[in-house]
């Protein structure tokens, strides 16, 4: 996450000057912190990810949603954009404006050099301690074709499994999805 602006914000204070930014910020616990661009590579994976994955959903009983949807984590913790989230049944969200999702089933993230360490760390912990709803997360190296995907079990602990290299799928069994890598990274041109 970049640097927060200076001062403690309430939740109330935080969506209200998000619900008119033109620009997207993620909250933590009264910090706001402006989410800076993407580059050519998590743009094209996130894309495909968002075709991949809602073309397979598609009149069934779950539904993809962009980047743009925020998904809270506790009652004041966190808001988060996920690269994509899935959403099955029907959608809770936190107020009448339906901007902040509280029910995913799946969470995306295509990680970045800058976010890295955030979205496997502090983000995945609050996820999974906050959001009773999510069965699966998944996060979508930019600098090789690898997803490491998180399942929770029944006991509540996780499941860590790894796909690597472009002839492998990943299957996401909690939502019917078979990803394949060669159409999640397709355009992709590592260094």
């Amino acid at each position: 996450m970049a640097a927060p602006l200076s001062h403690q914000y309430t939740v109330e204070e935080y969506l209200a000057l998000e619900r008119e930014s033109a620009g997207r910020h993620e909250y933590l616990e009264g910090q706001i912190y402006d989410m800076s661009g993407e580059s050519l590579a998590h743009s094209q994976i996130s894309i495909n990810l968002a075709i991949e994955v809602g073309s397979q959903l598609r009149g069934r009983d779950c539904q993809a949603l962009s980047a743009n949807m925020k998904v809270r984590t506790g009652e004041l913790g966190l808001f988060s954009y996920p690269d994509l989230s899935v959403v099955c049944g029907q959608p809770v969200f936190h107020d009448v404006q339906k901007d902040v999702l509280l029910n995913p089933r799946v969470i995306f993230e295509v990680l970045s050099p800058t976010t890295e360490a955030f979205d496997r760390g502090e983000k995945f912990s609050r996820y999974s301690k906050y959001i009773q709803s999510l069965t699966d997360y998944v996060l979508v190296s930019q600098r090789r074709p690898a997803i490491d995907h998180y399942i929770r079990q029944q006991e509540g602990n996780w499941l860590y499994s790894q796909v690597e290299g472009i002839p492998a799928q990943m299957v996401i069994a909690s939502i019917g999805c078979v990803l394949q890598m060669s159409e999640i990274y397709a355009r992709v041109a590592f260094a």
